[in-house]
């Protein structure tokens, strides 16, 4: 995500850019804004959602990693909440229309209903995405939700893993701290 998008809320995304055999890998974590019912906090979601797609469809054809909290859900989950508008079932759905992007975990199970995180009430919800850029899908192996850190209590939101057979552009270089002459 280049500078020009982060013009607006700049630190719910953060980016970087990988160096892989393959090329240039941008991996984008973002963690869009929650909603209430009021006005303004719909205004913001509204804005931040709008700039966010603005920004990846720009990059479209890059090859991409597009995850995070992004406080939508897709169309079709299951259960199914009123409470949601169409401009959130939107967003999800322009990712792939607009940005090219793929959800990774649904490509991985289409059917499997799994949720992110879930609420007091023990209602479920999927919050948390990955999307890949098309170019990625044949080298994507898995990608699953890890719950334990939610239901260990580390936090309220289920961890999001995704595999990939990627190759790196070099070896990584690694020494011996004990032989370059200099201990601390």
């Amino acid at each position: 995500m280049s500078d020009r998008a982060r013009g607006y809320l700049p630190a719910r995304a953060a980016a970087i850019t990988l160096t892989t055999a393959g090329g240039p890998l941008d991996i984008i974590g973002a963690y869009a804004p929650s909603r209430d019912a009021s006005a303004a906090k719909t205004d913001r979601k509204r804005k931040w959602l709008h700039a966010c797609l603005t920004e990846l469809a720009a990059d479209r054809g890059r090859t991409q990693i597009f995850l995070g909290d992004l406080n939508v859900l897709e169309p079709g989950h299951q259960p199914s909440y009123r409470f949601f508008s169409e401009f959130e079932y939107d967003f999800y759905r322009r990712l792939t229309s607009e940005c090219g992007l793929i959800d990774a975990f649904r490509h991985c199970h289409p059917d499997l209903i799994d949720h992110s995180w879930v609420g007091r009430t023990g209602d479920g919800y999927r919050y948390d995405h990955l999307h890949i850029s098309v170019d990625l899908l044949p080298r994507l192996t898995a990608c699953d939700y890890v719950h334990q850190p939610r239901i260990g209590k580390l936090t309220d939101h289920s961890g999001l893993t995704a595999c990939l057979a990627l190759d790196a552009e070099a070896g990584l270089i690694t020494s011996d701290p004990t032989m370059s002459g200099t201990l601390l």
